[in-house]
């Protein structure tokens, strides 16, 4: 319940050299910042007014992207093709953004990973997490990334106790999965494929692919 291939079908994703055989899920998280560091930075669109890149040199932006006046984008980062940034979207400390993603208004975005035709459209806040292919995170979706103890994050596949190492781990979610609306996703959690998760809930441990959350778990 670890295993990357579990969660996502990366053929058609751009990074895959994030994850090697055998690596948990989490591990795409501890090799970004250095896999940005040495990736070759361009940006392909022009920047419209109002548009703010922090350390420009270490931003890539593909072609077709549409980024709305008020986006705020950090570098390191990497923003795919034909994505969209809406007024007042937050990239920063590390991020890839696939092909054709959106990050809405108010939606913050941190150290975290979306593969293509992700969505955080509306007030999300997606920190130290991987979202899968065509996931929707809900308007004020929170995908927390840290124990109130300030502890490691573990996580629990198969019930079993798994230390993942990090003190900062937010969500890990399959393709096709959908979050709907003020759903809190606890540090360490596990979303599979295709599962689905009812509004207004605060989900922990493991969602099985497939299968529907309508109650706290």
């Amino acid at each position: 319940m670890t295993d990357p291939r579990i969660f996502f079908d990366l053929e058609t994703f751009s990074h895959t050299a994030l994850w090697k055989e055998d690596d948990p899920v989490w591990a795409a998280l501890e090799k970004l910042s250095t896999y940005l560091q040495s990736f070759p930075h361009h940006i392909d669109i022009p920047i419209p007014a109002g548009v703010y890149l922090e350390n420009r040199d270490q931003i890539t932006i593909g072609a077709g992207t549409i980024l709305e006046p008020g986006a705020f984008v950090r570098g390191p980062c990497i923003i795919g093709k034909n994505c969209t940034l809406r007024h007042s979207a937050y990239i920063r400390d590390g991020v890839i953004l696939g092909d054709a993603c959106v990050v809405g208004h108010g939606s913050e975005v941190k150290h975290s990973i979306l593969l293509n035709h992700a969505q955080a459209a509306h007030f999300c806040y997606v920190g130290d997490s991987v979202i899968g292919s065509r996931v929707n995170l809900g308007a004020g979706v929170k995908c927390a990334n840290l124990r109130l103890d300030r502890q490691e994050v573990s996580v629990f596949p198969n019930g079993t106790k798994v230390r993942t190492g990090l003190k900062k781990l937010g969500a890990i979610l399959g393709d096709s999965a959908q979050v709907g609306c003020n759903c809190v996703l606890n540090p360490g959690t596990l979303v599979g494929q295709k599962a689905v998760i009812y509004p207004l809930l605060n989900v922990g441990g493991v969602i099985l692919a497939g299968s529907a959350v309508n109650g706290s778990v």
